[in-house]
C-alpha cells in the first residue's frame, strides 16, 4: 500500500471508528433514557444521524440533549467522511494512486534488478551507469520532487524510506541482484544496510560513506563494499554492484578489471584461456568449487560455473563477456 493510500485509509478508519463509537453510545443512551430496546435506540440514532426524521421526538430533556449531540457530532462526522472521499477523487489523488499501482506492477515483473536508494547526484549517476549496461533499476526516494526526476528519466521508482522493510520488499529485494545505498546521511545508509541485510542475507550491498569513520560501521551493518563519493564515482559504485568480488581499476587509458561468469551452453565453455582471451588479460580464475587460480596458463581450460577476472578496455571486456553468455541469449 502506498503512503497516499495509507493516509486515506487512516482518515477513513478514524472517521468510521468515531462514528461507530458515537452510534453505540447514543443507542445505549436512547435505550436507558427513553425506556426502549437497544435495537430501537440504534434505529433512533441512525435516523437522527442520517437526518431522515422518521422516528418521533424524545419525550424528555435527556432525549433531546442526545439528539442535539448527535446532530452536532454524528452528522459532522458523517459529512467529514464524505468530504474525505470527495477530496480523494477531486484532488487527483485517485489518478496518482492508479499510477503508483501500475508502477508497482512493473516492479513486480523485475528480477536480478538493482535497487538504488536515493536519487541525488550520486544515485542518479549510479542508475544511469546501470541502465547503460542493460540492467533494470528500481529507485527508492523519499523526496517527491526527486521522484518526478526519476520518472522523467524513465526509471521505476517508489516513494518511501529505503530503511523500511515494507519499502524494500515492495522494491523486490528478494529478487534483486544488489542494493546500492546512496542516501546523503551515513546514519540513514547504515539503517538501509541493516534492513537490506536482514531481509536478504545473500544480496550484494554497496553503500555510500561520507566520512572515513563510517566505513567500519557500514561494514559491520552488512555492507559488502563501502564507497566514498569523494574518492570514487557513481559509475564505479554501479560497476562494483555488478561485479562485487572485483575491485575496479580505472585509469586515464580507460582500462578496467571485471568479473565474468562462464554460463552453461556458451561458446567459451570448455575452451582454453588462450583460445578465448583475445586481447584481454586473464588475471585469475575462480573455479565453481571455490578454488582460486591466479595467472592461469594459456592451456588452462575454462568450465561452466567458473568466474574469470579479466583486464582490458571496456570494448575488449564486452566482447569477452559475450563469449561466455548462453548462445540463445546472444
Amino acid at each position: 500500500m502506498t503512503p497516499t493510500e495509507r493516509q486515506f485509509v487512516r482518515r477513513l478508519a478514524v472517521m468510521l471508528s468515531a462514528l461507530t463509537g458515537l452510534t453505540v453510545l447514543a443507542a445505549v443512551a436512547f435505550s436507558l433514557s427513553q425506556h426502549v430496546s437497544f435495537a430501537f435506540g440504534l434505529v433512533w440514532t441512525l435516523d437522527t444521524v442520517t437526518t431522515l426524521g422518521t422516528v418521533r421526538e424524545p419525550h424528555n430533556t435527556i432525549g433531546r440533549v442526545i439528539v442535539a449531540v448527535l446532530e452536532l457530532l454524528g452528522i459532522g462526522t458523517l459529512f467529514y467522511g464524505f468530504a474525505t472521499i470527495a477530496e480523494f477523487f477531486v484532488s487527483g489523488q485517485l489518478s496518482g494512486v492508479l499510477a503508483l499501482r501500475r508502477m508497482q506492477r512493473t516492479i513486480d515483473t523485475y528480477a536480478n534488478h538493482h535497487i538504488v536508494c536515493g536519487y541525488g547526484r550520486v544515485g542518479r549517476e549510479v542508475a544511469r551507469e546501470l541502465r547503460s549496461r542493460g540492467q533494470a533499476v528500481v529507485v527508492i526516494e523519499r523526496d517527491p520532487s526527486r521522484c518526478e526526476r526519476v520518472e522523467a528519466d524513465g526509471i521505476a521508482w517508489l516513494l518511501g524510506n529505503a530503511s523500511d522493510d515494507e519499502t524494500l520488499q515492495a522494491a523486490g529485494i528478494d529478487r534483486a541482484a544488489a542494493v546500492i545505498s546512496c542516501v546523503d546521511s551515513d546514519a540513514e545508509n547504515t539503517f538501509v544496510t541493516l534492513s537490506a541485510r536482514g531481509l536478504c542475507p545473500d544480496i550484494t550491498i554497496v553503500s555510500r560513506s561520507s566520512r572515513d569513520d563510517a566505513d567500519s560501521k557500514l561494514r559491520r551493518a552488512g555492507a559488502d563494499r563501502v564507497v566514498s563519493p569523494y574518492k570514487t564515482t557513481g559509475a564505479e559504485m554501479a560497476r562494483i554492484a555488478l561485479h562485487p568480488q572485483v575491485s575496479l581499476i580505472s585509469d586515464l587509458s580507460g582500462y578496467r578489471v571485471e568479473q565474468i561468469e562462464v554460463q552453461p551452453a556458451c561458446a567459451g565453455a570448455n575452451r582454453t584461456v588462450g583460445d578465448v582471451r583475445g586481447t584481454s588479460v586473464i588475471i585469475a580464475i575462480e573455479r565453481a568449487d571455490g578454488r582460486f587460480e591466479p595467472q592461469p596458463a594459456p592451456e588452462v581450460t575454462v568450465h561452466p560455473g567458473d568466474r574469470l577476472i579479466a583486464f582490458g578496455t571496456p570494448e575488449v571486456l564486452e566482447s569477452l563477456e559475450s563469449t561466455f553468455q548462453p548462445v540463445e541469449a546472444r
